[in-house]
């Protein structure tokens, strides 16, 4: 359990319904967030919490909406409509709807550029970065929507438009919150979202950082290749995330379940988890002390480095 993996799973073990099994194991938690976000809401309506309880109670919730993002991360990259649907919920829960637009259609396609506004540069510490990739996703999110229904003719302001798809589905399900809660809810609706996004966000913070796709003679950026994702090997946060630790392979190959995912020799490899990555990213004269010497080694120099 403790320590580093980086055995890949062979053909025959994803074989003979095991595909099935993993699929339920991520499916099935979207229900229980959202289960749990309606106790919570009529627990903090009833039990009368200090504004620091609120506080600490509200931050465990969103603990578990960032990993309610991450199985809506692994289901939103899924072709059956079931995945789909129950990673907008899940996306719902924590008010960040257009993740499921950004991610799949911007970031895939600009990561490690600086069009990327989720890929972190060479010395941009987490304060910055934090404002830059929040407001900046949003934008590209509204961008490639606005294109998408342009090409179908449809309007902005249209059911077909996911951000609004997005937005009615967090009215739902916090008006359910709120209804079992009162407004004690609203506190713990907007906290829990607030943490969730924070922990997603420092997430993409660590698996590009200081990376960068160097332009060809045609003027366009080379293909994404395994070197422009930081990875980590650790059994246990890997067991915990859905193998998200295996950055490298998920983005040359975004479809693969995460069960298959597999340890690439050529992706630089973080020297934790992400356990231990996110705090540190908070500390930036301790990430930079970390990360930088292994960014310029990986990269070979600052000409080929996100500054």
């Amino acid at each position: 359990m403790i320590g580093a993996d980086a055995s890949n799973p062979s053909d025959g073990s994803l074989q003979d319904g095991a595909d099935s099994f993993f699929r339920v194991l991520v499916l099935v938690y979207v229900p229980l967030q959202l289960l749990l976000l309606a106790w919570a809401g009529w627990y903090v309506g009833s039990a009368n919490l200090a504004w620091w309880e609120l506080l600490g109670f509200g931050l465990t919730i969103g603990v578990v909406g960032g990993t309610g993002i991450n199985a809506a991360h692994e289901l939103g990259h899924k072709q059956p409509n079931r995945e789909r649907w129950a990673a907008r919920l899940a996306l719902g829960a924590v008010a960040y709807g257009h993740f499921y637009v950004e991610h799949n259609r911007g970031h895939h396609r600009n990561v490690a550029t600086p069009e990327d506004p989720a890929s972190a540069r060479f010395g941009e510490n987490i304060f910055r970065f934090l404002p830059r990739t929040v407001i900046g996703s949003a934008r590209s999110a509204w961008r490639l929507e606005r294109r998408r229904l342009a090409a179908l003719k449809q309007p902005m302001m249209s059911p077909a438009n996911e951000i609004l798809r997005a937005a009615a589905i967090t009215s739902a399900i916090w008006s359910v919150a709120i209804a079992l809660g009162g407004m004690a809810a609203v506190g713990l609706l907007i906290t829990q979202a607030a943490m969730a996004i924070v922990l997603l966000e420092t997430v993409n913070y660590v698996e590009h950082y200081g990376l960068l796709r160097m332009k060809t003679d045609s003027g366009r950026y080379e293909p994404c290749a395994p070197e422009h994702s930081w990875n980590s090997n650790q059994t246990v946060t890997n067991l915990l995330l859905y193998q998200l630790q295996r950055h490298a392979d998920h983005h040359a190959n975004p479809q693969t379940p995460y069960q298959a995912l597999r340890h690439v020799d050529e992706a630089p490899q973080l020297p934790a988890g992400y356990a231990a990555m996110i705090p540190l990213a908070w500390v930036p004269p301790l990430w930079r002390r970390v990360m930088d010497d292994r960014v310029l080694a990986h990269t070979g120099g600052m000409d080929r480095t996100n500054v």
